[in-house]
């Protein structure tokens, strides 16, 4: 008998037990649920989106309708600042849930309002949102133990085992378990092209993560049919795979996370933002010249307009608050540079753990992966750049406010960001 048949004879073979329709049901609604809680979640930031850019561009027209002057007008022209999740975001929801993904910003110190963020839920940091990358890396291998692990030891307790060997030849386990491993991959993947055609992700990514997913299934099919095969009962088999599977799915990742934060320290966001602060409220006590006389060292061609000799001047005000944000730099840099290095090892790590590689490659796929997130505060910070040097012009020479030119002021795009380090 040609292997097709005997492949078919072994599906409809195994789809007549109770037990295997069983999990192979639950395992779809896993995955519908996943899909569909990813959806909802990426549906509602992309209606927020939409819905805040609407009154962003609404409230900064009635801004600049209402004042006439030029410091004013940057005071309270907030620009809003997103990061749309991608078409493959709802089945990896990433960094969104940690890091943020839109911000209003305008012409004040810009580390500030970067990282004035709310609270995180610290549960909701260390195990995740449940969604398609974390169904396929941590809880998917959990199935394939539940569907392979007694392929051997149930047929040699009934006493079978011989005569199907007999009959069936040396390679029925290979084909058996290749059989349920691809029936559990398909009630996995079905929901997910699902969600990908609705959600409209492009065909290279879906392959991508297909493929990805059918990697880790064959990866846990062929440990756990190693395993099957040894002469041990069935429970014995499923103690040493769930040991396995909490090892690589769980405490590794937990463990090498720990190690990681313990041998990059980095600052606090907090520290960066109370830094920044400090030097901003204390310009107003200081004299003028404190503020001034480092601005002009990093901006040398205000040095002729630099002068202030009234107690208030808009030229001053935004003077200081560039620089608490030349004062925070080092800081945020060093939060940069150690969040990247602990990103690095996070990668390294999952050489170890296939269930936290295969969330990472999953995340960097979607565009959600800390990489995703510095991009989008590289854009920002750019786009901070760009309002200066459109109103230092302004401020420091102080031409007669003309609502014309602000025609001219820069406007937030984004760019799309690729996936890695």
């Amino acid at each position: 008998m040609s292997a097709t048949p005997l492949l078919w004879h072994e599906a409809c073979f195994q789809l007549s037990r109770a037990s295997v329709r069983v999990l192979l049901v639950l395992t779809t609604l896993l995955a519908i649920g996943a899909v569909l809680l990813g959806l909802s979640e990426v549906n509602g930031q992309r209606a927020t989106i939409e819905r805040l850019s609407a009154l962003d561009a609404q409230e900064r027209h009635t801004a600049w309708q209402q004042y006439r002057d030029w410091g004013d007008i940057a005071y309270y022209g907030f620009h809003y600042t997103y990061d749309s999740p991608s078409r493959l975001a709802f089945a990896a929801l990433g960094q969104r849930d940690i890091l943020p993904w839109q911000h209003r910003v305008r012409m004040l110190a810009l580390e500030g309002q970067i990282y004035e963020r709310d609270p995180v839920n610290p549960e909701l940091a260390l195990l995740g949102r449940f969604d398609f990358a974390m169904l396929v890396s941590v809880l998917l291998p959990l199935l394939v133990i539940v569907l392979l692990h007694d392929i051997k030891a149930a047929e040699r307790s009934a006493g079978r085992d011989v005569l199907l060997l007999a009959s069936a030849g040396p390679a029925l386990w290979q084909r058996r378990a290749g059989v349920l491993a691809a029936l559990l991959a398909l009630c996995t993947l079905l929901p997910f092209w699902c969600g990908a055609l609705y959600s409209g992700t492009a065909l290279v990514d879906v392959l991508a993560t297909s493929t990805a997913v059918l990697l880790h299934v064959a990866f846990w099919a062929t440990v756990t049919l190693w395993f099957a095969q040894r002469d041990a009962t069935a429970e014995v088999i499923a103690c040493r795979l769930a040991g396995l599977w909490f090892a690589l799915a769980l405490l590794l990742p937990l463990l090498g996370r720990l190690a990681i934060l313990s041998a990059t320290p980095l600052p606090e966001p907090a520290e960066i933002l109370m830094l920044q602060r400090e030097v901003v409220n204390g310009a107003w006590d200081r004299p003028k010249s404190a503020t001034m006389d480092p601005f002009v060292a990093s901006h040398p061609e205000w040095r002729d307009y630099a002068r202030v000799d009234v107690p208030f001047e808009w030229k001053w005000y935004y003077a200081f608050q560039q620089v608490g944000d030349e004062h925070a730099a080092p800081l945020a840099a060093r939060y940069r540079q150690g969040i990247e290095a602990r990103e690095r090892a996070a990668w390294w790590l999952g050489l170890l753990s296939p269930p936290l590689l295969l969330n990472k490659a999953l995340t960097c796929l979607a565009r959600t992966d800390l990489a995703a997130a510095l991009h989008y505060e590289d854009r920002v910070r750019a786009f901070h750049a760009d309002m200066r040097r459109f109103y230092y012009p302004l401020l420091f020479k102080n031409p007669p406010f003309d609502s014309a030119a602000l025609e001219a002021h820069p406007r937030y795009t984004e760019a799309s960001s690729s996936c890695g380090m």
